[in-house]
């Protein structure tokens, strides 16, 4: 009898779970996220103070608190705006460099092959090594974060608009030109829409460097900006107001992420569903 009731509430138990594991399988993707998110913040917040001292490890409560601070004399908001300014302005300067001299490089083997070791050695320079020549040069103002912005977009951009155009399967532009279709016409009609995935996919990559040049600028001379705010904190072991800086960033990589995987499905429409999520998971 008693190996008989064990079995029986097992079996019971299996289809418990399973039902468990699909209630969880239906949630939408967002609601796992923030359930991941909520239960890292709780552990965290138990942690601090209890297992690890508070000045090293600031609980969220804290940093919270700073960011509110922060939030209320106005100082988040000017030095958010100042690091948006140069990020965005470096980003749309050095995509839109890259998007041109992708294609042309991409329409022009000759050309690609004789500039390849220039661009390559550029490449290879630390962007980071640049940044105090470029505060040099061009002072510690917006222009300083700027340039640095495109140096960090330019490549990233490029390389991904150059492989998207040589990508182009040969064939199809034959069947056009046999066709009757001018230049500009097979230009538009069959490469760009070919290497369209990858440009999107240079574009994405990009983002996070075009704000990661932008507070690295900031960390060399700046007066303003997010880089500017986190390295006052940290220069005055405020640790809570140096992760709260930290977070912000984190925050606006997210959101502008989300924006452009939005951008990316209305761009990329007629790709089937299997390759747009495959592109998306890549990016």
């Amino acid at each position: 009898m008693t190996r008989a009731t064990t079995t029986a509430s097992r079996r019971k138990q299996v289809p418990e779970r399973a039902t468990a594991r699909s209630h969880v399988k239906r949630l939408p993707i967002w609601a796992q996220s923030v359930l991941l998110l909520v239960a890292v913040l709780a552990v965290w917040q138990f942690v601090s103070g209890r297992l690890v001292d508070p000045f090293y490890l600031p609980a969220p409560s804290e940093i919270v608190t700073s960011l509110w601070l922060s939030a209320v004399d106005g100082s988040l908001w000017a030095n958010l705006w100042t690091t948006l300014q140069e990020t965005m302005i470096g980003f749309c300067i050095g995509a839109t460099a890259a998007l041109v001299a992708g294609v042309i490089f991409g329409r022009s083997p000759r050309v690609a092959a004789v500039l390849d070791p220039f661009l390559v050695a550029l490449n290879a320079t630390p962007r980071v090594a640049l940044a105090p020549l470029f505060v040099v040069w061009f002072g510690i103002g917006l222009l300083s974060k700027v340039i640095l912005v495109i140096t960090m977009v330019f490549f990233i951009v490029f390389y991904n608009t150059f492989q998207g155009v040589r990508s182009v399967d040969a064939t199809y532009i034959r069947v056009a030109t046999v066709m009757g279709a001018s230049q500009r016409q097979i230009f538009r009609t069959v490469i760009l829409p070919a290497a369209t995935p990858l440009i999107v996919l240079g574009l994405k990559l990009s983002i996070p460097f075009a704000l990661i040049g932008a507070v690295i600028g900031e960390f060399i001379a700046s007066s303003a900006g997010l880089g500017f705010q986190i390295k006052l904190a940290s220069n005055t072991y405020d640790t809570a107001g140096t992760m709260a800086g930290i977070f912000v960033l984190m925050a606006v990589a997210v959101l502008i992420d989300l924006a452009l995987n939005r951008l990316a499905r209305r761009i990329l429409f007629w790709q089937p569903e299997s390759a747009e999520r495959t592109t998306s998971s890549t990016m």
